[in-house]
């Protein structure tokens, strides 16, 4: 996805990984907040169910805003035993200081990974000085 509006150039790419070992909400992706960041992009959400009983799974994105909104983006979302889903059928856009959060039903029965590509305003030279 590109915002042709803004020059924009790919800083990193990472999966975000978390093992959902309590029932709390855990946050599992924070987008960056730096004066020169641009917007992350969430290209895949995986959730594996790693057990013999079917589980939920609830994910969240909070406004990075002074109120703090939570939005629910899976509500109790099913997952069956022993598979795996992709919650996501588009790319999800993450403005700068949005968290993304999940939670589980049951404690130590799902595993997330998120795929996300992070862009900035302006290209950071990565040129050596002898």
């Amino acid at each position: 996805m590109l915002i042709t509006s803004i020059p924009q150039f790919i800083q990193g790419l990472t999966n975000a990984k978390l093992d959902l070992i309590s029932t709390n909400a855990t946050v599992l992706y924070t987008a960056p907040s730096t004066s020169d960041f641009n917007v992350s992009i969430v290209n895949s959400i995986l959730v594996s169910n790693y057990t013999t009983g079917a589980d939920t799974i609830t994910v969240t994105i909070t406004d990075a805003t002074s109120d703090a909104t939570v939005f629910s983006l899976f509500k109790l979302k099913a997952v069956a035993a022993n598979t795996t889903v992709e919650l996501l059928t588009r790319d999800l856009i993450l403005k700068s200081g949005e968290i993304l959060t999940a939670t589980a039903a049951t404690a130590d029965t799902i595993e997330v990974v998120a795929s996300i590509q992070e862009f900035i305003k302006q290209r950071i030279s990565t040129s050596a000085v002898l």
